[in-house]
């Protein structure tokens, strides 16, 4: 795995090779430069030693000759700190463009998933994974840019400039090397699998977190903020412990390759300055010995670089894994190409089976035929797979078995979109977004004019609330609707289909966050709504569906019973024992 994420990494960097391709050459020139910085200086220093030491040169003008040492010493910094610049700029936009990318495609491919991976993730490890991870995945991307390149071409460049000033010096560091590259083996070998640890611990922290922000107002209510705090502590120290582990296999990088590079130093220090004396000056000069340790420094520093980008890409490739899981997650069954324009409304349920558990059955061999303009109304105990059968018809999920038709055509031969293009739907979970009341409205209808936003306003009774809010319909609200309250929410969302309202509409549990009042005025509404559209209402209260065209009562994902209010209070069946609990 450790191996398919790199590659998959190196996938997303192609996108960006000609700028990749700019940084390598610069890194390039910026090594060049670098390392005729010790060449100069070395020079610069035997002109001084000649001097001190050859009466016979101290009157031939070595007082240019230094100070043209000088100048090409500080013509090649000034020259490499611009390329240096120029190389930073380039690749920290090759890695947010390719953060960009990563993000993008997980949370694009999201989109395309089955509702039931979303149903079986939490939101907070999902949010983690597109958040953290993929910070922690850019954080890679970034150093090995930075490091990798200048410090391949550092150590190639180092050695050529080590052999041309001493050929043994050179190869007694090629011999000594290896030490460097065994140290970075076995740290990278081990930092994988702590960080891919400490990703999947911090994910389920975030989820956690989400979880009880959430529903703080269940927590308290309960007194269970100790128990919630216990239960977090256990998901911190373990994020510790992991963390405190992957760091410590990280942080050894830079000492351990310190301490081989410094044994390295040490001895070509000792070696040349033997070979500086009387015996063996003709081998060594003052300025090449101190030309040689530069490079030594300079060939063995970016064997630390390259030791901590190997370890910080085993970090990098941990993330990346659980990025590229969503990415790599089977999508939801693709499209057909058909496409449902305005549709009458009829609706047929043919022999239908489904069961989010197929070891455990839930709708079975479901058949319903709706015509246009009826009225169902859905009832029966929790569990029984009234919300499920409204999946279906939203297709949520696919059936496992037979077919949903609407106007004849089997709704798995159309695009989704086109679909739900014709259901508007109203659910018992509210759902607003960031922005304004009016953004909330429209989302339906973007080019809704403000006199039918007010009109659907006043339809739904929010209009009276809208208009005490600070800034009526250009009040900004928070997510989830901010401090607005659920019924206010609920409202909102009623407002946003009777905007548009579409051919089918689907009601479950719309009104069960409203005050009785405003609940038959909105009823009402909906009565005036619903007239010609076929009209799908999920009620536990029964008191709200009696004027229903048909009643389907359901019971362990069949409809045990069907007919009016009437009809059924005669049958003295299911449905009479539930209305007779509840009137």
């Amino acid at each position: 795995m450790k191996k398919k994420g790199l590659r998959r990494i190196a996938v997303y960097l192609s996108r960006y090779s000609g700028a990749i391709l700019v940084s390598v050459i610069l890194s390039a020139v910026y090594v060049v430069l670098t390392l005729l910085l010790p060449l100069i200086a070395g020079d610069a220093i035997d002109i001084v030693d000649r001097y001190l030491h050859d009466p016979a040169y101290q009157g031939k003008g070595w007082e240019n000759d230094l100070r043209f040492e000088l100048v090409r010493f500080a013509a090649c910094f000034a020259a490499a700190a611009v390329v240096q610049r120029i190389i930073s700029l380039v690749n920290n936009s090759v890695t947010y463009r390719v953060l960009h990318d990563v993000r993008r495609d997980a949370f694009g491919h999201l989109q395309e998933l089955d509702i039931s991976y979303i149903d079986k993730h939490s939101a907070g490890d999902l949010v983690s994974r597109i958040t953290s991870d993929a910070d922690q995945f850019a954080d890679g991307i970034l150093m090995a840019l930075q490091q990798l390149f200048t410090g391949a071409a550092t150590i190639i460049g180092a050695f050529i400039f080590m052999m041309r000033a001493n050929v043994y010096a050179a190869l007694l560091v090629a011999v000594l090397t290896p030490v460097s590259m065994f140290i970075a083996k076995y740290i990278a070998s081990h930092t994988y699998d702590m960080s891919l640890k400490q990703s999947q611990t911090r994910g389920e922290q975030t989820a956690f977190i989400n979880e009880m922000i959430t529903d703080q107002s269940v927590v308290r209510a309960f007194s269970h903020e100790k128990a919630q705090l216990e239960q977090f502590d256990r998901i911190n120290d373990l994020l510790t412990e992991r963390s405190v582990k992957a760091i410590f296999y990280s942080s050894l990088t830079n000492p351990t390759a310190r301490f081989a590079n410094n044994l390295i130093y040490a001895v070509i220090a000792l070696a040349g300055a033997y070979f500086c004396t009387e015996a063996g000056g003709a081998v060594f000069t003052v300025g090449m010995l101190t030309a040689v340790l530069s490079y030594v420094t300079q060939y063995t520093k970016p064997f630390n670089e390259i030791t901590g980008v190997f370890t910080e890409l085993q970090g990098s490739a941990a993330a990346a894994r659980r990025l590229f899981e969503v990415i790599d997650e089977e999508p939801q069954t693709p499209d057909a190409d058909g496409v449902l324009g305005e549709v009458e409304g009829n609706i047929d349920l043919n022999d239908v089976s489904f069961s989010y558990d197929k070891s455990r059955k839930l709708l079975e061999n479901v058949e319903l035929h709706v015509k246009r303009g009826q009225r169902i109304a859905v009832v029966g105990p929790t569990g029984c797979g009234k919300t499920t059968l409204i999946n279906l018809l939203m297709r949520f999920y696919d059936t496992d078995a037979g077919s949903i038709t609407v106007d004849g055509t089997d709704i798995r031969d159309v695009t989704r979109d086109s679909l739900r293009d014709n259901i508007g739907m109203v659910l018992q979970d509210t759902w607003l977004r960031s922005g304004t009341i009016r953004d909330n409205i429209i989302m339906g209808k973007p080019d809704a004019s403000d006199e039918e936003v007010i009109a659907a306003a006043k339809a739904t009774h929010a209009h009276s609330f809208i208009k005490r809010l600070p800034n009526t319909y250009d009040t900004v609200i928070g997510e989830d609707g901010g401090s607005l309250s659920q019924g206010q929410k609920q409202l909102l969302c009623i407002t946003r289909v009777m905007l548009s309202p579409p051919p089918i509409l689907i009601l479950d549990e719309a009104t069960s966050s409203i005050d009785t009042r405003t609940e038959i005025l909105i009823n009402r509404a909906f009565n005036k709504l619903m007239q010609g559209r076929t009209s799908f209402i999920v009620a536990h209260r029964l008191s709200t569906i009696m004027n229903a065209d048909v009643i389907l009562v359901m019971r362990d994902g069949n409809i045990i019973e069907q007919g009016n209010h009437a009809e059924l209070l005669r049958q003295n069946g299911f449905y009479a024992k539930l209305y007779h609990s509840q009137i």
